[in-house]
């Protein structure tokens, strides 16, 4: 008979417990079958520490952790952080929106819980007024990314989601710029492109402060793109590149380093778009091209090949952010050309046009969004 020793299991609070974030299910070419039985068939003398079983009582997998601890379950989180217990109680996975243009520079963050409707709530600060920065989410961090004051930024800031307050220091990007594609996996952060225009791609360890680090290329130089991502792969989107807009669609394999490789097209040029993903789809809505447009598209992130028309956004506008959980995406703010605190939201697995959600606080538009229960994660 197979079995499964958790000793060699670990998590980031390093205390014996496991963390099987959004697993539902185990596969494999072959299958292991564990000791079952109810809590008082739990076996108390000569059992190996690590030792895995099913208990009919909680319906749930358990560990032994010696003979002091005893049995301990695994703590079963949903994939949108809405379940777990005591430090794994779940927030329900929020998007974090910074900075933006109101029309003065704003330095506030806002965040919404994603499955709940209703208008955003306050976080904290960044560091100072930006516009146009961009930002990627771990489970736990979030990220903001380089921006504009009145010169182009090359900080990286962070907060930690679960927590509400004033943003921390992370380090410094290669070069100073605005208007950079970000996306991530739970590990890295991955930043391309921007403006002054450059092709340049780099990359972040999330759970540790420091600088970026050169990763490769984008197929071609340009800012303004959208960028989502699945836990494999980083996707690039749109964007401009000088003297006109962009459909190119490229993307990387985000746990090594190289140059992007061609994706596809989008259905037109633009750039300005709210893109986020679930592990699945990347999904891209409004953006400017030949004018301000309302269209929301997706791709199938796994899949290369041009994008497809998902539906319609509220109102046609640009400039505005994006975030996800593993099922819903929204669509924050921007401006039509008047500024507006819109959220819009699609189920990311049906097509359809967007459905109001709610507002955020201040009417603004060149915000940064993510989440922490996007597709990368």
């Amino acid at each position: 008979m197979s079995k499964i020793n958790v000793r060699s299991f670990s998590n980031e609070n390093e205390d014996g417990a496991p963390d099987l974030v959004g697993i539902t299910t185990f596969s494999a070419t072959s299958y292991f079958v564990p000791t079952r039985g109810t809590t008082a068939q739990r076996p108390s003398d000569h059992v190996e520490v690590g030792s895995l079983r099913y208990n009919y009582d909680i319906k749930n997998l358990e560990f032994y952790r010696g003979d002091t601890i005893g049995w301990s379950s695994f703590d079963l989180i949903d994939p949108d952080l809405g379940g777990g217990t005591g430090s794994n109680t779940g927030l329900g996975t929020r998007g974090l929106f910074a900075g933006g243009l109101a029309p003065d520079l704003k330095a506030d963050i806002d965040y919404i819980t994603i499955s709940t409707l209703g208008a955003t709530q306050d976080f904290g600060d960044i560091s100072a007024g930006k516009q146009a920065m961009s930002a990627v989410g771990s489970r736990t961090r979030a990220l903001n990314i380089g921006g504009y004051t009145s010169s182009f930024e090359n900080e990286i800031e962070f907060v930690t989601f679960a927590t509400t307050g004033n943003i921390t220091d992370f380090g410094n990007l290669l070069s100073s710029k605005n208007r950079t594609a970000s996306c991530s996996d739970q590990v890295r952060g991955i930043t391309g492109g921007g403006n002054p225009n450059t092709n340049v791609i780099e990359y972040l360890t999330i759970a540790q402060t420091g600088n970026g680090v050169d990763f490769g290329d984008l197929t071609v130089a340009r800012q303004s793109a959208g960028s989502f991502s699945s836990s494999t792969r980083g996707v690039f989107a749109g964007g401009y590149i000088e003297p006109t807009f962009s459909d190119t669609i490229d993307f990387i394999t985000i746990s090594s380093t190289g140059n992007a490789t061609d994706f596809g097209n989008l259905t037109s040029i633009r750039m300005y778009m709210g893109s986020s993903s679930n592990s699945t789809r990347g999904i891209m809505g409004g953006g400017l091209g030949a004018s301000r447009t309302n269209t929301i598209e997706f791709v199938t992130i796994a899949t290369t090949g041009d994008a497809t028309n998902f539906g319609d956004l509220t109102s046609a506008r640009t400039d505005l952010a994006g975030a996800s959980s593993s099922t819903r995406a929204v669509f924050v703010s921007g401006d039509t050309p008047t500024l507006v605190n819109t959220i819009d939201y699609v189920e990311i697995l049906t097509t359809g046009d967007a459905v109001d959600f709610g507002d955020q606080t201040v009417k603004r538009d060149r915000i940064s969004g993510c989440s922490n229960g996007h597709g990368g994660l």
